[in-house]
């Protein structure tokens, strides 16, 4: 997809004409975070960054951009300065694939005023979608345990949103896509069986299975319930696995979608193993999401694979992670959002944000915001209840925001989609099951440095009316 600087909304540019019209163009701190894990979660894997910092190396207006801007009435000036326009900013991130929580600072962009305040929007809209998306299939992994498990959701997508999904789904632990153009550009691995289409465009089940057989002697799947699965389609995919066997091939597997999921594939399975076809695989799809899949591994069902669409593309049931932007700093003096809702007043300066480990390599439970400034914090208070606090001593502090861009230039070497979920996978086993569960899980401690703290409530006294 082509992403230009225009790919932002409008009230970015008109308040970039203002800054560049009355002010200098002085630096500021801005924090990305969001304010509530999706789907009743007790952590979210954050997805987007590499697809981030590649769109912000080249982010520019075109002269189709600059035409269209100077129709909207924008003044010869500032389109002038537009069409020069490059990010050159800073920014310090988590790691893409990280376990992160709310509230807290995932990413920092640190640059002109102009600069940061244009790269906004496409920060968010692809940080939020893709952490969504990554979260969700992570909760899907969760149930699934050591099922293989497909993005099959393309064609539910909003639009080509379906791209990026499909990116995130491969961070949270899904092993394929049966979209093309996401699995050839993100280098994922590709999978597909075949419509009901397909078998309904031959006279004959059998004949349609043993020609999509010969064409696809590798990898063949043949979904079996376009008439009915017991009776007529797993009876001709076990002639045609026959069939297969005498060429010395082997049919990879049979998919079920429609009808009772776990009653279907444990009789699929007990034919399939009389037949002597134990190795031939059960695939199913259909509506499925994290709660389903539980419920099938609950009640014994042999699925060997897990075709996932709608549910995990589209976000279902929340669609849309809460992410927000907000300015900490500019000109080197701290900024602050107040609101009567206290979890939207926002923390000033920039920032350093620690986790907390324990004696076992664990996360313990609690990560502590602190000043970029700080070089060692041994208490961690509650944002807004003075009778809670935490003693950090015993534990190892690790730092995890880390300068991934300097003057416009990724300084971190790129990552490939395998590479970032095998790290989400190995930090989501340091993180304790109590905040895995799906019921009530247990909330994860964001806290303040006393340094911290104490500048916050000083602007919050200073501002307040």
């Amino acid at each position: 997809m082509n992403i230009t600087a225009a790919y932002t909304d409008l009230y970015q540019i008109t308040m970039a004409q203002v800054y560049f019209k009355t002010k200098p163009k002085g630096r500021a701190v801005f924090d990305y975070y969001f304010r509530h894990n999706p789907f009743n979660s007790g952590y979210s894997i954050f997805a987007g960054l590499e697809d981030v910092l590649d769109i912000l190396e080249t982010l520019e207006f075109t002269a189709s951009d600059i035409s269209y801007l100077k129709q909207k009435g924008f003044e010869s000036d500032f389109l002038e300065y537009l069409e020069n326009f490059r990010f050159k900013g800073n920014i310090y991130s988590n790691k893409e694939g990280d376990v992160v929580f709310p509230n807290r600072p995932i990413l920092q962009v640190e640059a002109n005023i102009i600069e940061a305040q244009i790269i906004e929007t496409v920060l968010l809209n692809i940080l939020n979608f893709q952490t969504l998306i990554a979260t969700k299939a992570s909760r899907i992994k969760f149930s699934a345990k050591d099922g293989i498990l497909l993005d099959m959701g393309l064609r539910r997508a909003h639009a080509t949103g379906g791209y990026y999904a499909s990116r995130a789904a491969a961070i949270g632990g899904f092993d394929g896509t049966s979209n093309v153009k996401a699995a050839e550009d993100y280098n994922i691995p590709s999978s597909g069986t075949m419509a009901h289409s397909f078998i309904q465009s031959y006279d004959d089940e059998l004949q349609a299975f043993r020609d999509f057989a010969k064409m696809r002697s590798e990898n063949c799947v043949l979904l079996i319930d376009t008439y009915n699965t017991l009776k007529s389609g797993l009876p001709n995919a076990i002639a045609v696995a026959k069939e297969m066997e005498k060429r010395g091939e082997q049919l990879l597997g049979v998919r079920l979608d429609s009808g009772d999921l776990a009653y279907l594939s444990k009789k699929t399975r007990e034919i399939l193993d009389n037949a002597n076809l134990n190795y031939v695989k059960i695939v199913a799809s259909n509506q499925l999401d994290e709660y389903v899949i539980k419920s099938l591994k609950e009640q014994g069902a042999p699925i060997d694979i897990f075709g996932v669409g709608t549910n995990l593309v589209t976000g279902k049931p929340d669609a849309a992670l809460d992410g927000v932007y907000k300015l900490a700093e500019y000109n080197d003096t701290p900024r602050i959002k107040l609101s009567e809702n206290i979890i939207k007043i926002s923390l000033p300066f920039k920032k350093q944000v620690y986790r907390m480990i324990d004696d076992k390599g664990m996360f313990y439970g609690a990560d502590a915001i602190t000043l970029s400034t700080e070089n060692e914090v041994t208490v961690m208070e509650h944002p807004f209840d003075i009778t809670k606090s935490l003693e950090l001593n015993s534990f190892t502090k690790e730092p995890l925001l880390e300068q991934v861009m300097k003057d416009g230039k990724k300084i971190v070497p790129s990552r490939s989609v395998s590479e970032i979920s095998k790290f989400s996978q190995s930090r989501l086993k340091q993180l304790p099951n109590e905040y895995k569960r799906f019921q009530n899980p247990h909330i994860y401690k964001i806290g303040l440095s006393t340094a911290l703290k104490k500048e916050r409530d000083s602007l919050i006294k200073k501002h307040k009316f």
